[in-house]
This record gives structure tokens, C-alpha cells and sequence, in this order.
């Protein structure tokens, strides 16, 4: 290089631009996984929330149905996770609180997309990637 020229060759600036991807390429899967393990144990937390709503609706009125549970994950904001309450059988322990990932999101596909845990406390799916045991 010229030292009166100023700035860069153009193969200076596309074996920079080309380093930058390779960082890039590697940097967004890891990114993504992080965030996908957030929204994964917010949810978590969420169910677990609202079972423990459930069941003190149950002591202080008698019946699990009508408490006044979260409906979403996050609480606040854009939902990525739809949280609902549904009756079980007596082997389940009477209701089941499923966590269902919103279509089109970011979980849609994951495998922690449906999280469920019922009164008894069985979650499912059975897998520590999903509960962080």
C-alpha cells in the first residue's frame, strides 16, 4: 500500500466483511439457543405460578376452576407461550395448566413447545431441557 493513499482496498474491506460472517454464522445459533432457554424456564416458571394459583383458589373457595391465573408467558408484552387450564382425571390429580407455544414464534418448534404440569405435579415433557431440573 501506497503510504500517501488513504482508506482501504476493496480486498481489504471484503476479507473484513468476510471475518464478520464467519463470527456472525457461528454468534446467531448460540444467541437464538440462549434465548430459547429463557423462554423455556419463563414458561416453566409460569405453569408452576399458576398451578400454585389454582390450588390456593381450591383452599380458599373449594374448586380449582375460576382462579385468576396468568394467561400468557411472558406476563407482559408479545406472548410466546399461551397458558391454559384444563380439567384432568383423577389419575392426573383433577386439572392439568399446559403451556402451549404461540404458532409462528420463536418456540414453535422447539421440543418444549407443549409444557404441561397437572396437580400432582407430573410435567411433561418429562425432559430437563424443558423443566431445568
Amino acid at each position: 500500500m501506497n503510504p500517501n493513499s488513504k482508506g482501504f482496498t476493496l480486498i481489504e474491506v471484503m476479507i473484513v466483511v468476510a471475518i464478520v460472517g464467519i463470527l456472525a454464522a457461528i454468534a446467531y445459533p448460540s444467541y437464538v439457543e440462549n434465548i430459547r432457554k429463557t423462554r423455556r424456564a419463563e414458561a416453566a416458571a409460569v405453569v408452576m405460578e399458576a398451578v400454585q394459583v389454582v390450588e390456593r383458589n381450591f383452599s380458599q373457595n373449594g374448586a380449582y376452576s375460576g382462579a385468576g391465573m396468568p394467561n400468557q408467558s411472558p406476563a407482559g408484552g408479545v406472548a410466546v407461550y399461551n397458558i391454559a387450564f384444563g380439567a384432568g382425571i383423577a389419575a392426573d390429580g383433577g386439572y392439568v395448566v399446559t403451556a402451549t407455544a404461540v404458532g409462528g414464534g420463536l418456540m414453535a418448534g422447539d421440543d418444549c413447545a407443549v409444557m404441561s404440569m397437572n396437580a400432582i405435579g407430573v410435567t411433561a415433557p418429562d425432559d430437563d431441557l424443558c423443566w431445568r431440573r
